[in-house]
Protein backbone atom coordinates (compact mmCIF):
# COMPACT_ATOMS: atom_id res chain seq x y z
CA UNK A 1 0.00 0.00 0.00
CA UNK A 2 1.79 3.75 -0.99
CA UNK A 3 2.13 5.95 1.47
CA UNK A 4 0.10 9.46 1.02
CA UNK A 5 3.25 11.73 1.25
CA UNK A 6 3.04 15.54 0.75
CA UNK A 7 4.45 16.52 -2.38
CA UNK A 8 7.26 18.11 -2.87
CA UNK A 9 6.26 19.67 -5.83
CA UNK A 10 4.48 22.69 -5.73
CA UNK A 11 1.31 22.60 -7.90
CA UNK A 12 1.12 24.49 -10.49
CA UNK A 13 -1.19 24.46 -14.15
CA UNK A 14 2.07 23.72 -15.69
CA UNK A 15 2.85 20.73 -14.04
CA UNK A 16 -0.57 19.77 -13.75
CA UNK A 17 -0.39 19.84 -18.27
CA UNK A 18 2.25 17.70 -18.05
CA UNK A 19 1.25 15.75 -16.15
CA UNK A 20 -2.12 15.19 -17.50
CA UNK A 21 -0.56 15.03 -20.94
CA UNK A 22 1.59 12.18 -19.88
CA UNK A 23 -0.94 10.23 -18.77
CA UNK A 24 -2.43 10.15 -22.60
CA UNK A 25 0.09 8.13 -23.67
CA UNK A 26 -0.86 4.67 -24.51
CA UNK A 27 2.06 2.92 -25.79
CA UNK A 28 5.99 2.33 -25.15
CA UNK A 29 6.62 3.82 -28.86
CA UNK A 30 4.78 7.29 -27.82
CA UNK A 31 6.23 7.58 -24.42
CA UNK A 32 9.46 6.63 -26.57
CA UNK A 33 8.71 9.80 -28.41
CA UNK A 34 7.14 12.22 -26.40
CA UNK A 35 10.08 11.49 -23.87
CA UNK A 36 12.98 12.02 -26.48
CA UNK A 37 11.29 14.93 -27.42
CA UNK A 38 10.54 16.66 -23.97
CA UNK A 39 13.74 15.69 -22.30
CA UNK A 40 17.63 15.69 -23.20
CA UNK A 41 19.55 12.16 -23.96
CA UNK A 42 21.41 13.33 -20.43
CA UNK A 43 17.91 13.77 -18.20
CA UNK A 44 16.61 10.55 -20.14
CA UNK A 45 20.30 8.80 -18.93
CA UNK A 46 19.62 9.64 -15.13
CA UNK A 47 16.12 9.03 -14.96
CA UNK A 48 16.71 5.77 -16.16
CA UNK A 49 19.42 5.12 -13.76
CA UNK A 50 17.62 6.41 -10.75
CA UNK A 51 14.76 3.55 -11.76
CA UNK A 52 17.37 0.88 -12.22
CA UNK A 53 18.67 1.84 -8.89
CA UNK A 54 15.43 2.04 -7.05
CA UNK A 55 14.12 -1.50 -8.83
CA UNK A 56 17.48 -3.32 -7.40
CA UNK A 57 17.09 -1.66 -3.98
CA UNK A 58 13.61 -3.26 -3.63
CA UNK A 59 15.09 -6.25 -4.53
CA UNK A 60 17.31 -6.39 -1.49
CA UNK A 61 20.86 -5.45 -3.72
CA UNK A 62 23.39 -3.37 -1.70
CA UNK A 63 25.00 -0.11 -2.66
CA UNK A 64 28.47 -1.71 -3.80
CA UNK A 65 26.85 -4.01 -5.49
CA UNK A 66 24.33 -1.59 -7.30
CA UNK A 67 27.17 0.94 -8.15
CA UNK A 68 29.17 -2.04 -9.80
CA UNK A 69 25.97 -2.89 -12.17
CA UNK A 70 24.75 0.05 -12.51
CA UNK A 71 27.67 3.00 -12.29
CA UNK A 72 25.25 5.49 -10.14
CA UNK A 73 26.89 7.48 -7.73
CA UNK A 74 26.34 6.68 -3.88
CA UNK A 75 24.77 10.10 -3.58
CA UNK A 76 22.50 8.81 -6.07
CA UNK A 77 22.01 5.82 -4.54
CA UNK A 78 21.63 7.11 -1.38
CA UNK A 79 19.00 9.52 -2.70
CA UNK A 80 16.82 7.06 -4.14
CA UNK A 81 16.74 4.89 -1.45
CA UNK A 82 15.58 7.72 1.08
CA UNK A 83 12.69 8.52 -1.35
CA UNK A 84 12.13 4.28 -1.23
CA UNK A 85 11.97 4.86 2.49
CA UNK A 86 10.20 8.14 3.05
CA UNK A 87 9.17 9.41 -0.48
CA UNK A 88 5.68 10.40 -1.89
CA UNK A 89 5.43 6.80 -2.53
CA UNK A 90 5.95 6.94 -6.36
CA UNK A 91 8.74 4.22 -6.60
CA UNK A 92 6.72 1.81 -4.34
CA UNK A 93 3.68 2.39 -6.60
CA UNK A 94 5.84 1.50 -10.00
CA UNK A 95 7.50 -1.08 -8.63
CA UNK A 96 4.52 -2.94 -7.11
CA UNK A 97 2.61 -2.22 -10.84
CA UNK A 98 5.36 -3.80 -12.39
CA UNK A 99 5.85 -6.60 -10.21
CA UNK A 100 2.04 -7.70 -10.86
CA UNK A 101 2.25 -6.97 -14.55
CA UNK A 102 5.43 -9.10 -15.01
CA UNK A 103 2.88 -12.17 -12.70
CA UNK A 104 0.05 -11.96 -15.54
Amino acid sequence: MARVAKSKIAKKAKTDRLYRAILTLKTEEECYNFFQDLCTISELRSMEQRYEVATLLDEGMIYSEILKETGASSATISRVNRSLLNGAGGYECVLERMKEKSEE
